[in-house]
């Protein structure tokens, strides 16, 4: 016995000892540091928003660094260099070439700047569970980001010793951050491979680049035309790997070699060389704020070959580039039919109304406070388009479409701004009077193809967003476009609008967008009855409005008749009544929470649970903030997680609409608020890549939580009930709340999935 107990504790003595001299196992970026950066990091460290330029969502941007140049700066003087990720440079020292700074070298006896940010977010004093972060530490998009160099760290960190990474929320596990200063104290090595697409994603890679390097003038040219609308587009293809999707470049080389990236700050810059359209795989974390899809299939590329080779047209000459292409590509494409072009745009509206509305242009106060926070958009049907069918018109037309913003000469904002001004009023007056000679407008002058053919809008303040169907209330105004006009607000503010350009570019874009929504709404008003047509106008632009109808915009047409037979009382809810009657079939989001019209306020064929949190919920929809006095404590976006006794769950959307006496003018939006109309809107689903906050409730409070907030009239009241069903920053499972809403997508639109953003998530 004694010698069967020594030999075993010899055996254990040889077993710990291998064990201690066993090789700690190396840390891969891939396997280990990604993944962490993807839970805790890149919902802050992500595209043009990210702090300091730092981007977290691939080795590549790990590598590049931080940057104390921000990407979005109204009042910049001049144009700054471009900085996007794969696409202006490639390789540590290429960026720091750029002015980028290392995070993740030791600098002498000082460990990285990401591991001493890291160890002051680790030492930091505890976060109150679940309660209100000091008042001291600043978020949202006003945050002076301090984006200190190395040297700079020590000044920092004592001034902001509770400002560490992650930045004032449930910071990283022990292990986490183990995991990290490991990897960094080893020198931060990086194994990423890149995502390479599937043998048959290469095979439709190829046939699609080879439709547009196809050989001829014809070809050339709706090449180009078809790169200028979809080079922002994360592209799929039918059948393809889960979360691949693909981006159009333009490259010196032909498919089969590698791709040589032509890299211009527009899409339609002059590219200085022969050029290939060529599809390369998106790298990194995928993030629902940059992924607007657009799918490529068989079907697809059948559709392209009959809009736009189905007829016969020629092309004499093939345009060249430069401003004067780039303002008005109504003259650039002009021999590619017009129907096609309209076609081609209308078949994926949705796709091209998210390009402007939730792309770069749309980021901050100013950029989005040209539109109200909630309207729909509908559009014109080819036939009834006189851009389209009408070849006198088209030429009267086509020059004075051309938008502003190729010249940002600071000194000249204020001429370029009339020139144009008075070009786009010229037009809205030939298109005023031609239109009158027309029949009256009729259901048949809406375009009814699929499901895109109705969309709502909603504006979160500083960012926005869109969505297939008609959401919410019978919204204040409505969008009509035409080919002339969803053709010009996609060149103005994607194709031509440089996130990197000065305050004269960006002011002259922001100008222009105001004549586009003004031109959106007249459109509109022409199929409603003439006479309540003033009317409406004098509601959308109240007070001060009224010295900008005066003083920038066309006359309306306040005598044709419309063809629509409307109830004189209210004619615009009873069209849209009318409009959900007719094009059901089309309304992909059918809303009885915010329209309900009977005693039974839910979706049908949901879980029995969720129809009585529907029909609780439907309670706060639609009533102006002067009775739900709660509204005033909301911000723009929230999100309710409704959890069923099953262990299932709901997402709803709980949007607050701002009212605004007019939304005409670049400053002064505070001015124009009132308050007492806003309303909110709630729907199932995530409606906005920024979460502003979150609720976790179980199904059976729902009712509780309705009363509640039916009652609270202050902010003290409010707090009470962030403080039983909020979810804060410092909440325990604050990330595995948030990143279930990415979970939820991935539910219900699978290929919309991406990380959210929580810049914006505020400290109720």
């Amino acid at each position: 016995m004694l010698l069967r107990s020594l030999v075993g504790a010899a055996l254990a003595l040889l077993a710990s000892t291998v064990h201690a001299q066993s090789p700690v196992p190396a840390i891969s970026y891939t396997r280990d540091i990604q993944p962490i950066f993807t839970e805790k990091c890149v919902a802050c460290h992500a595209c043009y928003d990210s702090a300091c330029q730092l981007n977290l969502g691939s080795g590549e941007g790990a590598a590049r660094g931080a940057s104390k140049v921000p990407v979005y700066d109204g009042e910049r003087s001049q144009a700054t260099k471009p900085t996007r990720l794969f696409y202006d440079a490639f390789g540590k020292a290429a960026w720091q070439r750029e002015g980028f700074s290392s995070v993740l070298d030791a600098q002498g006896s000082q460990a990285a700047l990401m591991a001493r940010m890291l160890e002051l977010g680790h030492r930091r004093t505890p976060l109150q569970p679940n309660g209100k972060l000091p008042d001291d530490i600043v978020l949202g998009l006003n945050r002076e980001n301090m984006c200190p160099l190395p040297g700079e760290f020590d000044a920092y960190a004592g001034a902001h010793p509770n400002e560490g990474m992650p930045l004032a929320v449930t910071g990283l596990t022990d292990q986490q951050y183990q995991t990290l200063q490991r990897w960094l104290a080893s020198g931060a090595p990086i194994d990423e491979q890149g995502v390479a697409p599937s043998a048959r994603e290469a095979a439709q890679v190829l046939q699609w680049e080879n439709l547009l390097n196809a050989p001829g003038a014809r070809e050339s040219l709706v090449a180009r035309w078809l790169f200028e609308h979809l080079f922002i587009a994360h592209l799929y293809f039918e059948g393809g790997e889960p979360g691949h999707f693909f981006q159009w470049v333009r490259s010196r080389t032909p498919s089969g070699q590698p791709i040589d990236l032509i890299n211009t700050r527009r899409p339609n810059d002059d590219p200085g060389t022969r050029i290939y359209y060529r599809l390369w795989p998106i790298q990194g974390v995928i993030v629902h704020k940059t992924h607007i899809t657009y799918p490529l299939s068989a079907q697809k590329m059948a559709r392209i070959k009959a809009l736009f080779y189905g007829s016969d047209w020629q092309v004499s000459a093939l345009p060249g580039y430069g401003p004067g292409r780039r303002a008005n590509p109504f003259e650039t494409f002009e021999a590619i039919p017009a129907q096609a072009r309209y076609q081609f745009m209308l078949d994926n509206a949705e796709y091209f109304v998210r390009t402007f509305i939730r792309g770069p242009v749309c980021r901050g106060q100013i950029a989005t406070d040209v539109i109200r926070d909630n309207f729909w958009a509908l559009f014109q049907a080819p036939d009834h388009d006189l851009y389209i069918t009408d070849a006198r018109y088209r030429g009267q037309a086509t020059p004075l479409l051309a938008m502003p913003g190729q010249n940002d000469d600071v000194g000249s904002v204020l001429s370029l701004w009339l020139k144009y001004r008075d070009k786009r009023n010229q037009y809205e007056a030939l298109r005023r009077d031609s239109y009158a000679d027309l029949p009256a407008p009729s259901w048949s002058t809406l375009w009814a193809g699929n499901d895109n053919a109705l969309l709502s809008i909603f504006r979160h303040f500083d960012s926005a967003s869109v969505n297939k169907g008609l959401i919410g209330e019978v919204p204040q105004t409505m969008w009509l476009f035409d080919y002339p006009l969803l053709e010009r607000t996609y060149y103005q503010l994607v194709v031509n609008f440089d996130v990197f350009g000065n305050v004269s570019h960006q002011a002259q874009t922001r100008l222009y967008f105001d004549l586009i929504r003004n031109g959106a709404e007249q459109n509109f008003l022409r199929l409603m009855p003439a006479d309540s047509r003033e009317d409406y106008l004098d509601d959308w632009y109240q007070n001060s409005g009224k010295l900008k109808l005066w003083l920038d915009y066309e006359a309306i047409d306040d005598d044709e008749p419309t063809g629509l037979h409307l109830d004189k009382k209210d004619p615009k809810r009873d069209f849209a009544q009318q409009l959900l009657a007719r094009y059901g079939d089309l309304n992909v989001s059918p809303d009885p929470i915010n329209r309900c019209t009977g005693a039974y306020c839910s979706r049908e064929g949901i879980d029995p649970a969720l129809q009585d949190v529907d029909q609780a919920l439907s309670r706060l929809a639609s009533r102006p903030a002067a009775g739900l006095k709660v509204i005033n404590q909301l911000p723009e976006a929230t999100m309710l997680r409704v959890e069923t006794p099953s262990g299932k769950r709901e997402v709803y959307s709980l949007l607050r609409n701002r009212a605004h006496s007019n939304v005409a003018f670049l400053l002064g939006e505070a001015y124009r608020y009132q308050p007492g109309l806003d309303t909110l809107t709630v729907y199932p689903g995530v409606l906005s890549s920024y979460p502003n906050f979150m609720f976790n409730i179980p199904a059976g409070d729902v009712p509780e939580f309705v009363s509640r907030m039916e009652q609270a009239q202050d902010a003290e009241s409010f707090e009470k009930i962030v403080d039983r069903w909020g979810v804060r920053r410092s909440h325990p499972q604050f990330w595995a709340y948030f990143h279930d809403l990415s979970r939820y997508l991935h539910e219900t639109t699978p290929l919309e999935e991406g990380v959210l953003d929580m810049n914006r998530y505020q400290n109720l």
